[in-house]
């Protein structure tokens, strides 16, 4: 029988941080916002006719090796690359209509939903850039030709970014990247006699829109830029001419910030942050009201709710690994294999190597079959690493589970001459193993030297290329991994092969054909038959008005 003086345990109560309160607030407000329709006039554009628009955008996005989450801001730079390098277009507002109209028939924004009144918004933000570009010329004068386009070409880059941030700026975003900062400036100590102290928020503040918005060079020097210029948004004559004066310094500052030497270090902490506010972020969204009446009513349902979106982030991670290993395929057959396999056999000819089909067969089989084997055995996070989660998350909500030591980050390494010209060394003699083993296996399955090359080429882009798939799952990892034999011979080993492929990578990229041949010779030409098609559309409907009336 039971004793009936022994009463139920009490859940102790816990206290919501300030900063998280704000975050329900704001998350409840936009999610009730009323959606106000004006009588202004919508940016419009034929259905019909942006469907052509649109299938052409799937192609192009198909033949580049970009993240998904960048493809709206990479549609921006180069719609306006296009229109200022080969329209030669100058005016501001004339960029941002074209700009617009596109970025809709692309499917990149709503059809009927954009005010007109943005053209205007975003011509601004354009014709800003455009006048730097002119008054910093005679500071770029003198610089060699290559620095010169790079700081041109980083003008563009500036100015898409943002525009992105005009287009798609929310305020939970801008409160949650407030949020973050205030908690890791807290929580984050550089080594007392480090040289980069002066340095502590600038790099937690970009770190922060490299890890929780997934931001790449471009957007991260964007956010940079804006912390140096703080008059940016309203700059006035004086201010646009001293800006001008100082650009060189300002772009070598921002290079330096970018390349930090405490920057991965700094990364590994502010990752797992980012991973623990976007499930909490997550978790209020279902439901501000009820995960915060919870709070009071039900301790442990917060628990289970953390558990339940890791559940389904992880289900979605395994469902974009999939999707990103079949762009890549598609990436590597349109951009690479196709040049490669056409060659394949009038080279053999040509150094008089017999043709072997075979070896062919393997070459073009290889790249899908890795990367399916690849995404197939790579595994999600268990539930240490969720459990770990949780943990973070209550960390970042409570008041009483708040962090109480600070993380305190070390001076980078600096090893010295000779042991860095031994690991060289050893680096060399690993590289030479790896790729002269693989060499030698295929020696002894008669593949010829163009066989042979191609298959190494194929093999050090796969792999550079399923890294950065996998990216998708360690980003949820919060745990460090567990360390064995086995792993670390596999690393000796295998990163040299990974480290040609992000070479081979990155060269190619800049030699893409494809991509140079539907930038530069497609899509100038189909984007004008775009626009008469849409004109003959709006005429056509014009005339069909007057005859019915």
């Amino acid at each position: 029988m039971v004793n009936p003086m022994i009463t139920k345990k009490e859940e102790k109560r816990l206290t919501v941080n300030d900063d998280i309160k704000k975050l329900f607030q704001e998350i409840y407000a936009q999610q009730n916002k009323p959606n106000k329709e004006t009588d202004e006039p919508k940016i419009r554009v034929s259905d019909i006719i942006s469907k052509m628009a649109f299938y052409y955008e799937k192609i192009r996005n198909s033949v580049d090796d970009k993240e998904e989450h960048l493809l709206h801001k990479n549609a921006i730079d180069r719609i306006i690359r296009r229109q200022v390098s080969i329209e030669q277009s100058r005016n501001g507002n004339e960029i941002a209509s074209h700009l617009l109209t596109e970025m809709i028939r692309g499917g990149y924004l709503p059809n009927n939903k954009l005010p007109e009144t943005k053209i205007g918004e975003v011509g601004a933000i354009i014709n800003k850039y455009i006048a730097l570009k002119k008054l910093s010329a005679p500071s770029l004068e003198p610089l060699p030709y290559e620095e010169r386009k790079e700081i041109n070409r980083w003008f563009i880059g500036l100015a898409a970014c943002e525009i992105e941030e005009k287009l798609k700026g929310d305020p939970i975003t801008k409160l949650a990247i407030n949020i973050l900062y205030t908690t890791l400036e807290k929580n984050i100590l550089f080594p007392d006699d480090s040289p980069y102290i002066k340095d502590k928020d600038i790099q937690i503040f970009s770190g922060i829109y490299k890890s929780y918005l997934k931001a790449d060079r471009d957007m991260t020097s964007y956010v940079l830029f804006k912390y140096y210029v703080a008059d940016w948004q309203n700059p006035d004559q004086a201010s646009l001419e001293k800006l001008a004066r100082n650009i060189v310094g300002l772009h070598k500052a921002i290079s330096y910030q970018l390349d930090h030497p405490l920057s991965p270090q700094l990364a590994r902490v502010i990752d797992r942050y980012a991973v623990y506010f976007s499930i909490l972020s997550e978790v209020i969204s279902d439901n501000p009201v009820a995960v915060y009446d919870d709070f009071k009513k039900d301790p442990k349902a917060f628990p289970r709710n953390i558990k339940s979106i890791c559940g389904k982030r992880y289900k979605k991670t395994r469902s974009k690994l999939w999707r990103a290993a079949f762009r890549s395929i598609i990436y590597l057959f349109c951009t690479k294999m196709v040049l490669v396999f056409i060659l394949e056999v009038p080279v053999s000819k040509l150094l008089s190597e017999p043709v072997s089909y075979s070896a062919l067969a393997i070459n073009v089989s290889m790249p899908p079959l890795l990367l399916f084997l690849i995404v197939l055995f790579t595994g999600l996070p268990g539930e240490a690493n969720t459990a770990k989660i949780v943990n973070g998350v209550e960390e970042l909500t409570f008041v009483e589970k708040s962090r109480q030591e600070p993380i305190r980050l070390r001076q980078p390494i600096k090893r010295s001459g000779f042991r860095n010209s031994f690991f060289n060394v050893l680096y060399g003699i690993t590289f030479f193993i790896s790729f002269g083993g693989v060499v030698y296996l295929l020696h002894q399955i008669k593949f010829n030297f163009v066989s042979i090359t191609i298959f190494l080429f194929f093999l050090a882009l796969i792999s550079f290329f399923s890294i950065r798939i996998r990216k998708r799952v360690r980003e949820l990892m919060v745990v460090d991994a567990k360390e064995n034999i086995f792993g670390f011979f596999t690393d000796f080993f295998y990163i040299p092969i990974i480290a040609v492929g992000k070479w081979l990578s990155v060269r190619f990229s800049k030699i893409n054909v494809f991509v140079f041949v539907l930038d530069f010779i497609i899509e100038a030409p189909f984007k004008v038959f775009v626009e008469i098609a849409e004109e003959w559309s709006k005429y056509v409907k014009e005339r069909k008005e007057d005859i019915s009336q």
